[in-house]
């Protein structure tokens, strides 16, 4: 193997101290452990501590992170699905959030059996409409008390979200009657661009939650807010935010070691390939779009030293130098949360050095 300074920097031949021992099969999911707990400490010390942090699972999905964080004194979670707040609860966090407004009632469903299944946890559902509304004050009648709500708002990102007007309010006073309402939630991750940029977004944001927060406090009602993203949560006052919550820092990803090189995360999750073709001055790995970070446009997978010419599900078409039939390679993802999506189990390098395979959700919903 040959030696290098930066493993993580692109596509590079993978050295015998960064990849599992012995035969692996590849594609293959590999995560540094060491580098996992050095981005908690510096996303610690950026949010506040761990009462102020609540780590976005979905990044993940792995139980054993989850449990490293507990360790840590992080108790409160936010998910994406059900499937998410079952493992969070397994592994015996005191507080996880379902932060998706799902108005399906089989997922409310769901949601509510694991909540009454575990009497020990607060668990936190979302609504952004009357309709969500309607939906889960049917089936809140006769739930369990360990369940809460929040409204989710929309600050201009227009995927999710209630607007930020006297619709937020009147969602916020319909789960006050239910004796549900829990406070705001807010995530911005449209927001990128300069620091200066973002931190302008960020102000002008807190100042609309503070205005709705002044017209439910006419009703006599308060609640308090989760916010943020990798982007913004460190530039959310903590007057304003109750919880930030951070998604990718857990494994970070090349997108994040390029934009946010401040917060000095480092990429903690490779996928672990094969060289198995080499043409006309192109090799071929076995990791296509099943196997890295299918959510970003061809070119940006991964950081490659040349150009991503192909990709397929199975296979990538690199044209880059220095590569030759055989040679194992570790990719960064430019995406890790849709990587690790993909994958049900990872070769976990411990803090210890020695390697283990460690069970994710992989795609289980």
């Amino acid at each position: 193997m040959r030696d290098h300074d930066e493993p993580h920097a692109n596509p590079i031949l993978a050295r015998d101290a960064d990849c599992p021992p012995g035969e692996v099969e590849t594609p293959a999911f590999v995560i540094h452990e060491d580098a996992v707990m050095a981005n908690l400490e510096k996303t610690l010390v950026a949010c506040g501590g761990p009462a102020r942090l609540m780590p976005h699972v979905k990044t993940h999905r792995a139980p054993w992170v989850v449990a490293a964080l507990r360790r840590a004194g992080i108790e409160t979670f936010k998910t994406a699905t059900v499937a998410e707040v079952e493992m969070v609860a397994r592994c015996g966090a005191k507080n996880v959030t379902l932060a998706y407004p799902t108005v399906n009632p089989a997922n409310v469903a769901r949601f509510i059996r694991c909540a009454a299944a575990n009497p020990g946890t607060t668990f936190v559902g979302m609504v952004d409409s009357e309709h969500g509304l309607g939906v889960w004050r049917t089936q809140l009648d006769t739930a369990p008390h360990n369940i809460l709500m929040r409204v989710d708002l929309d600050p201009a990102f227009g995927r999710t979200g209630a607007p930020m007007t006297e619709v937020a309010v009147d969602l916020a006073r319909g789960l006050h009657e239910m004796r549900r309402f829990l406070g705001w939630h807010l995530y911005d991750g449209h927001v990128h661009g300069s620091l200066a940029e973002r931190r302008a977004r960020v102000a002008a944001e807190a100042e609309a939650v503070r205005g709705l927060d002044a017209r439910l406090a006419a009703f006599g009602i308060s609640g308090d807010l989760v916010a943020g993203g990798s982007y913004t949560f460190d530039l959310w006052p903590a007057e304003g935010a109750r919880f930030v919550s951070p998604g990718s820092w857990t494994y970070s990803s090349a997108m994040h070691d390029r934009d946010l090189g401040n917060l000095a995360w480092k990429p903690a999750a490779f996928v672990l390939s094969t060289v198995i073709s080499a043409y006309d001055g192109t090799v071929t790995l076995d990791a296509g779009s099943k196997a890295i970070a299918p959510d970003k446009p061809l070119k940006t997978r991964f950081p490659v030293d040349g150009e991503i010419c192909l990709m397929s599900e199975e296979h990538a078409v690199l044209r880059t130098a220095g590569l030759a039939v055989g040679d194992r390679v570790l990719l960064v993802p430019e995406h890790a949360c849709t990587t690790a999506y993909l994958y049900d189990r990872a070769w976990v390098r411990g803090r210890d050095g020695a390697w283990e395979v460690r069970a994710q959700l992989g795609s289980a919903r």
